[in-house]
């Protein structure tokens, strides 16, 4: 089993080289390769794969902590990491037999996808045809598979069920689409495919991840039974945390010698206003870290106990996965505010966290409205008639 520790030391060791990339990955709308080859080094695509392909078979909370640590240095990094982790994990739900396919054949591939029915696919003779175009799908452009989302239609067109296709990329295409304010590096492009055959084996059905009834034949490895939609939505949640730690470090460290324009204070660490303002943040913060870690210890409990999680306890994760995103925005506002106007200058590190950390935490997962509500009737006992998944 993994060392949380220990792999999260690794990732606070590549922060150095992270964040020196940082801005050429923005500006190349892709992680350098040398950033890509240390991150596979040190093992960090790795997190959440099972032991038997030499993977470190961690849960969703070193997976945060890894991820937060990778983020530290590049945001855009750490939303690669965490995504193809999480990709990976889901092919570990499969069958040994997919698993094999993937992992068997290469343990150092790297997967990546978009579980939004976007394709559509029909039954043929052992397997499906599918066809379609995905938007938004991080990591494309170093992953060597892809998890697809598609409707099943019958020969009317109509649909009949919805599953994931798993899709080696010699299958699909990969169209350059991202151009986004933020999280540019992340490479989170179009991915197209036309009439692929995918076999049946590397197809599974969406009712029964949502159900929790998971086809690998491992059951006795925990991390493969936590409940799956909370486990992809808490994943995006680190890279958040990680910027949040980022842009909080920035601010401090410039404090002791920055001045405080229109003011006597010839450094902002003297002033009281200044430090009541970085309290606020660094609080805000650790809210953020504090609602996470609850979220994902509570999702590794369950997944120990061998159950599913009810919609109550779905809907406080999904609460808590929203204020925390919310909270490190907020602190990042405050400390860019705090600042200055040299933190959006584009020689600043803290702009490109500003951004990158917007963008991540708007991801509609993390949008904190929809999961307010779900959670209030979750609280009230009302059924949930307003969010597809929790």
């Amino acid at each position: 089993m993994s060392d949380r520790s220990g792999l999260v030391s690794r990732a606070e060791a590549l922060r150095p080289l992270l964040s020196s990339n940082a801005a050429q990955g923005a500006a190349d709308r892709r992680i350098t390769d040398t950033g890509i080859n240390a991150l596979a080094e040190a093992g960090l695509f790795k997190v959440t794969l099972p032991e038997r392909y030499g993977g470190h078979e961690a849960g969703i909370r070193t997976l945060l902590e890894v991820v937060a640590a990778v983020a530290h240095g590049d945001g855009a990094a750490g939303w690669v990491v965490s995504l193809t982790n999480t990709c990976g994990w889901i092919v570990a739900l499969c069958p040994g037999r997919t698993q094999d396919d993937v992992f068997g054949a290469d343990p150092e591939a790297r997967v990546c996808g978009s579980i939004a029915p976007a394709g559509s696919g029909v039954a043929v003779d052992g397997g499906v045809r599918l066809s379609g175009q995905w938007t938004y799908v991080s990591g494309s452009l170093h992953a060597q598979w892809a998890l697809l989302g598609f409707n099943l239609v019958d020969e009317s067109g109509e649909i009949v069920d919805v599953r994931l296709a798993l899709v080696p990329a010699k299958d699909y295409a990969v169209s350059d689409t991202w151009f986004m304010a933020g999280m540019r590096a992340t490479g989170s492009n179009t991915v197209i495919a036309e009439n692929v055959f995918v076999p049946a084996h590397r197809v599974m059905s969406r009712a029964s991840l949502d159900a929790g009834d998971y086809p690998t034949e491992y059951e006795h490895e925990v991390p493969y039974r936590a409940a799956w939609f909370p486990i992809l939505r808490m994943a995006l949640l680190g890279p958040v945390l990680g910027m949040g730690r980022a842009a909080l470090e920035h601010v401090r460290d410039a404090a002791g010698t920055k001045r405080m324009v229109g003011t006597t204070f010839t450094r902002q660490a003297d002033s009281a206003g200044f430090q009541m303002q970085l309290a606020d943040a660094a609080l805000r913060i650790d809210t953020a870290h504090l609602h996470a870690r609850r979220a994902a210890d509570d999702i590794e409990e369950y997944a120990a106990r061998g159950e599913q999680p009810e919609f109550p306890a779905r809907a406080r994760m999904r609460a808590d996965a929203g204020l925390a995103a919310s909270q490190v925005v907020e602190a990042i506002n405050i400390l860019l505010n705090v600042h200055g106007s040299a933190g959006l200058a584009d020689a600043s590190a803290l702009q490109q966290i500003w951004q990158d950390a917007n963008v991540a935490a708007r991801h509609a997962s993390l949008l904190p409205g929809i999961g307010y509500e779900v959670y209030g009737k979750a609280l009230l006992g009302i059924t949930n008639d307003v969010a597809t998944t929790v």
